[in-house]
């Protein structure tokens, strides 16, 4: 069941199967109970397309007066109600939900759990339920965090099962790909960090003041300096573009808090410094500084001074956003 105490605690009602059990997503919410009204509705009250995200928004019988002493709080949540009689009301719950294609509503998090990071705003929820989709995954938790570069994801992980030290790279980056593949780049953490489990307060609440800060440096492999000329001069791009002391040749771009903006920036004093052309795609297809050097010098041409023009005026116009 799901329901709010505004609502007169419950809402909506849905039969459990045990393949519902076993679900590490979320499920639908179920069907409103007789004489409640539910809709998914955007930022002007207009129903939103089926798959699209809204908030949720319960109506007609059961809804409270209002909050007690609190009018300014009553008239920001209890709202007219557009689609029904004259004098109804809606409830603005704050979660956010979807229609699927076949009418049942999704849960897909809180409004309150929302962040804009580069211009787009992303629903943290929904990164922690792919990530809790995939079998390697028991728990998750993305927050928003400070870093070197500006505002960054970094996704909290407590694995299906115990990883050992030498192969917890090698899960964050399987992890990785399998979100780029369900997500836009810009949702996609920049940092994955692995916890055997949650810091707890002394009431047996999550304590996020004790959960370890996305350092890069300590998700920076075992140091091998850069040797040639090639390596040398990409590795102080990196670093300067990154904001680290430090950038070894089996250090990962992503992993260090790079992402497709950043990415841009590299190219472009790439194409600047060097005088080389490529790509942002090469930097995403061989994110390790050894695999992006060994790219660049197979493929050592010119950069062609026209596109290397637009990708200056790109970058530009991304900074501005």
């Amino acid at each position: 069941m799901y329901g709010i105490t505004e609502t007169t605690v419950h809402v909506s009602y849905r039969p459990l199967s045990r393949a519902d059990l076993g679900k590490a997503a979320s499920s639908p919410m179920g069907v409103p109970i007789p004489d409640l009204s539910w809709y998914v509705l955007d930022g002007d009250l207009n129903p939103v397309a089926k798959g699209c995200i809204g908030e949720l928004y319960v109506g007609r019988a059961g809804l409270a007066r209002g909050y007690l002493k609190r009018s300014d709080l009553s008239a920001t949540r209890f709202v007219p109600d557009p689609f029904g009689a004259p004098g109804g009301r809606l409830y603005r719950t704050g979660d956010l939900a979807r229609y699927h294609a076949d009418g049942v509503i999704e849960y897909a998090g809180r409004i309150d759990h929302q962040v804009k990071i580069r211009g787009f705003r992303i629903e943290l929820g929904e990164i922690e339920a792919r990530l809790q989709a995939q079998p390697q995954v028991r728990e998750a938790l993305v927050l928003a965090q400070e870093g070197a570069t500006g505002q960054q994801l970094v996704a909290y992980l407590i694995p299906a099962a115990e990883v050992a030290l030498e192969q917890q790279a090698g899960l964050r980056a399987q992890l990785r790909e399998q979100l780029k593949e369900a997500l836009p780049d810009y949702m996609v953490p920049a940092h994955l960090l692995l916890l055997d489990r949650w810091p707890l307060t002394a009431n047996g609440k999550l304590d996020r003041k004790a959960l370890p800060k996305a350092d890069a440096s300590l998700l920076q492999h075992g140091y091998r300096a850069p040797r040639s000329e090639l390596e040398q001069q990409l590795a102080a791009i990196w670093q300067d573009v990154l904001k680290l002391e430090q950038v070894g040749l089996d250090d990962h771009f992503f992993e260090l808090g790079g992402h497709s903006l950043l990415a841009v920036s590299v190219v472009s004093r790439v194409q600047l410094e060097l005088g080389l052309s490529l790509t942002p795609q090469l930097i995403f297809q061989h994110p390790t500084l050894a695999s992006f050097a060994e790219q660049l010098a197979q493929a050592s041409a010119p950069a062609d001074t026209q596109t290397l023009s637009k990708l200056s005026a790109l970058l530009d116009e991304m900074e501005e956003v």
